[in-house]
């Protein structure tokens, strides 16, 4: 564990309230950007964040402080936040929006544009990788963005997803090798990155 996690995992066991701020102020930007990447939405990446945060804390609020001093923080957040995501994803398909005809529901629907940080995030290449993503099983994809996105070690995804090292190191090769196939099959130019 470096030596900021051993900091506020020590917070976290000595002022759970102080602890928490730090913690939400240190991982926040980094569990948005996992939720972004998995769903495609700014704004359901919020929602999930906002969740994964009151989960963590309500659970922190039933852990002894030696439990606290012993967390992961971010391995542990991500598990929370993928988690969250997969319930999500299950809720939406056992229990759709609405029943209502699409003609005459169209009317009260929010506007579907993109906002002003949407258009301002949406390069070409980032478009054309998120789609890709989104078209990755759910596994390969969570894998790839822990790995590629949010930038946590092959221990750490195994933690998170709790699973062998190996099993993580495959589901990350296979998700690169269907980016790859995915992003070669389109007409433009594919990125030099995932192509390597």
């Amino acid at each position: 564990m470096d030596e900021m996690a051993e900091q506020l995992t020590e917070r976290l066991a000595v002022d759970l309230d102080d602890g928490f701020t730090e913690l939400v102020r240190l991982h926040a930007t980094v569990v948005r950007a996992f939720l972004l990447r998995v769903t495609g939405s700014a704004a359901e990446a919020d929602d999930l964040g906002q969740d994964t945060f009151l989960r963590a804390y309500t659970a922190l609020r039933g852990y002894s402080p030696e439990r606290r001093r012993a967390l992961r923080p971010r391995a542990w957040l991500m598990t929370i936040a993928a988690n969250t995501w997969r319930n999500q994803v299950r809720t939406a398909v056992r229990h759709p929006v609405s029943a209502v005809p699409v003609e005459d529901s169209c009317g009260a629907w929010a506007d579907a544009r993109p906002g002003p940080e949407e258009r301002a995030s949406a390069s070409h290449d980032r478009g054309c990788l998120v789609s890709a993503l989104a078209e990755l099983p759910e596994k390969p994809r969570v894998a790839v963005v822990l790995r590629h996105v949010v930038g946590m070690s092959y221990g750490e995804i195994a933690e998170a997803q709790g699973c062998p090292v190996g099993t993580v190191k495959a589901q990350v090769s296979r998700g690169i090798g269907s980016l790859r196939l995915l992003l070669e099959g389109r007409d433009d130019p594919p990125m030099r990155e995932v192509v390597k």
